[in-house]
C-alpha cells in the first residue's frame, strides 16, 4: 500500500510541475535557442543521372537556419555542385564530400530556383555548413569563396520578369558574370587572414 501511495504522490508531483502555467514559445524561438546554426529535416537521397555529373533528389531536404527560414531542396530537384565553382574543388574539396555536402545540395537548389536573393543563399549555406560540423575557419572560407567567385543573379523586384512555375508566379532573375575566377593563392591568403584575424560573418 505504502508503494501505491508512493507511487501516486511522484506521479502527481511530476503531472502538476509540466502542467504550470509557461509561455508558449514559437517554433523560430525554439530553433533559435536550441540550434545556434539552424537544424536540418530529412536526408538527401539521391540517384546518379546519366551523364555522371549530376544527381536527382529522391527526398526532400529542409535546412531552417538560425533566424527561422525554411529553405527546401524538394524531391526531383538536381544537384551537380555548380553552385559552388569548380575551381575551388581542387584544394576545397568537391560539393558531395565531407560534412558540408548538405548544405550544398541546398544551396545548388537556391541556386537554380533564384527565389531569393544570392546573398541569403550564400548566407544560409555558412550557417548550414556550420550546422553540418564544418569548422568555422572552412566555413568562412567558403563563404568568402562564394561572395568573390561565386554565379550570382539580380534579384530587383521591380525589373524580374514574372514566370509561372507550377501553380504560382514568382519573379525570373537575371544572371550576372562571375567578378573573377578564382585563385588558389588568392583563396590561401584569405584563409590564413580569416585564421588569424578570425572575423565575424
Amino acid at each position: 500500500m505504502k508503494r501505491t501511495h508512493f507511487f501516486t504522490l511522484i506521479l502527481s508531483a511530476v503531472l502538476s510541475a509540466s502542467c504550470a502555467s509557461r509561455e508558449p514559445v514559437s517554433w523560430r524561438e525554439a530553433a533559435t535557442q536550441d540550434h545556434p546554426w539552424g537544424y536540418y529535416s530529412g536526408v538527401p537521397v539521391t540517384r546518379w543521372n546519366p551523364d555522371g555529373r549530376s544527381m536527382t533528389l529522391l527526398t526532400e531536404i529542409r535546412y531552417t537556419d538560425p533566424d527561422g527560414h525554411v529553405w527546401v531542396a524538394p524531391p526531383g530537384s538536381t544537384v551537380d555542385g555548380a553552385s559552388i565553382p569548380r575551381s575551388l574543388w581542387s584544394f576545397m574539396g568537391g560539393p558531395f564530400e565531407g560534412r558540408y555536402r548538405n548544405a550544398s545540395v541546398l544551396h545548388d537548389v537556391a541556386y537554380d530556383q533564384q527565389e531569393r536573393p544570392p546573398k541569403d543563399a550564400d548566407r544560409m549555406f555558412y550557417n548550414a555548413m556550420r550546422c553540418s560540423g564544418v569548422s568555422a575557419l572552412e566555413a568562412k572560407t567558403m563563404y568568402y569563396s562564394l561572395l568573390r567567385f561565386g554565379r550570382h543573379w539580380d534579384f530587383s523586384i521591380k525589373r524580374a520578369k514574372p514566370v509561372k512555375i507550377g501553380r504560382k508566379m514568382v519573379a525570373r532573375a537575371q544572371a550576372k558574370e562571375p567578378v573573377a575566377v578564382a585563385a588558389q593563392q588568392e583563396i590561401m591568403g584569405v584563409r590564413d587572414w580569416i585564421r588569424n584575424a578570425q572575423p565575424s560573418v
